[in-house]
C-alpha cells in the first residue's frame, strides 16, 4: 500500500469532501454479539447476527458524531460536505443487520467495505479517508502506519443532548503536531522542554496525523460566517506558558484558525472537555484519554514515543 503524504492530502488544489470511516462497533452497541466471538469464535458470531438481522442496533459511543457530521450535508451547495464509509471485519452476509440498523436509524450511509475477518487499512487510500475510527486497536495502528488519521473510540461517555454545532477537540503534540517536543520532555525532563520549546518558539512544529482533518474542518468552515458556524475546534493541550507561543506560531504559518485553545499546564483535561461540549476529542496519551472518557466522547490515536513499544 503507497502511504499517503502530508503534502498530497493536504494540497490547497484538492476539493473532495471530508471523508469519515467508522467501523460497526464505533458507530453502533454490539458489545453482546462481539462478547459471542470471543467466547464462542467466528461461526457462532455469524449465526447470532443471522438471527438477529431484523433486530435494530443501538447507537453506539461514535453514534452521535456521525448524525452531526452527516447534517452538514444540508448545505452542501455551500461546501463539499461529507462522506461516511462504514467498514467491518463482518462478511456481508453477517453485516446485514448493521446495514439495516442505519437504514432504519436514517444514516445517509451508502458505501462499505465488509472485509470478512481481515484488516480494512488497506482500503484507507481507495476511501480517501480524512479520519477512521475504529473500536480494533490493531487496525487503527496500521492505519496511522498509513499515514492516515486515526483513533480508537473508547468505552465511556456518549455526546450529551445539546447544541447541534459539531465540536471537535485536539491534543497537540503526536496528534496535530509531530512528537519531536514530547521526545525532549520525556528523554531530559520538563524544564528542558520548556527551554527547547522557548528557544525554538518562531519554528514551526512538525506536522502531526491529524494536521489534514483539521485543514478539511476548516475548509467547511470558511463556507460560513465565524459567528454562526456549524464547527467549532478546540485545542487542549498540557502544555502552558511559555511553550505556548511554539504552538500559536505554528498554527499561524500553517494557516489554520482553531476557535478555542486550552493551556492546562498538566490539569486534568475531562472537566474543560465537558465545559467544551465536545462531539469527540483525540489525545495520544492514555491517562488523557482517562481523564477525558468520562466526560466527552474519546479517541486514543496510538502515535509518537509514547506509544512506541
Amino acid at each position: 500500500m503507497t502511504k499517503k503524504t502530508t503534502s498530497a492530502s493536504v494540497s490547497p488544489l484538492a476539493v473532495k469532501p471530508l471523508v469519515v470511516t467508522i467501523s460497526s462497533r464505533a458507530l453502533f452497541d454490539l458489545d453482546e454479539s462481539h462478547a459471542i466471538f470471543e467466547s464462542q469464535g467466528l461461526e457462532a458470531y455469524a449465526e447470532y447476527q443471522l438471527g438477529r438481522e431484523n433486530e435494530t442496533l443501538e447507537p453506539g459511543v461514535a453514534f452521535p458524531l456521525v448524525k452531526k457530521l452527516l447534517a452538514l450535508n444540508a448545505d452542501r451547495d455551500r461546501h463539499e460536505g461529507v462522506d461516511v464509509t462504514l467498514v467491518s471485519r463482518n462478511s456481508a452476509d453477517s453485516g446485514l443487520r448493521i446495514f439495516n440498523s442505519i437504514e432504519h436509524h436514517g444514516l445517509e450511509v451508502q458505501r462499505a467495505v465488509f472485509s470478512n475477518g481481515e484488516s480494512p487499512y488497506r482500503y484507507m487510500q481507495a476511501i480517501g479517508s480524512d479520519l477512521f475510527l475504529s473500536s480494533h486497536v490493531e487496525d487503527v495502528r496500521r492505519t496511522l502506519e498509513a499515514g492516515f488519521a486515526a483513533a480508537t473510540i473508547l468505552p465511556g461517555a456518549k455526546n450529551r443532548p445539546g447544541s447541534g454545532q459539531l465540536r471537535i477537540a485536539f491534543d497537540g503534540d503526536a496528534v496535530l503536531f509531530g512528537d519531536e517536543a514530547e521526545r525532549i520532555y520525556q528523554a531530559e525532563g520538563l524544564a528542558a522542554f520548556s527551554t527547547h520549546e522557548k528557544e525554538c518558539a518562531t519554528t514551526p512544529l512538525s506536522s502531526g496525523p491529524f494536521k489534514p482533518l483539521l485543514q478539511a474542518l476548516q475548509r467547511i468552515q470558511s463556507a460560513y460566517p465565524i459567528d454562526a458556524n456549524p464547527i467549532r475546534t478546540a485545542l487542549v493541550t498540557a502544555r502552558s506558558a511559555p511553550a505556548h507561543k511554539r504552538v500559536i506560531l505554528t498554527l499561524r504559518q500553517w494557516g489554520i484558525r482553531i476557535d478555542e485553545a486550552l493551556f492546562l499546564g498538566g490539569k486534568p483535561k475531562g472537566p474543560f472537555l465537558e465545559a467544551f461540549g465536545a462531539d469527540i476529542f483525540f489525545d495520544d496519551q492514555r491517562q488523557h484519554c482517562e481523564s477525558a472518557q468520562n466526560h466527552v466522547a474519546t479517541g486514543h490515536v496510538p502515535n509518537g514515543i509514547l506509544n512506541q513499544g
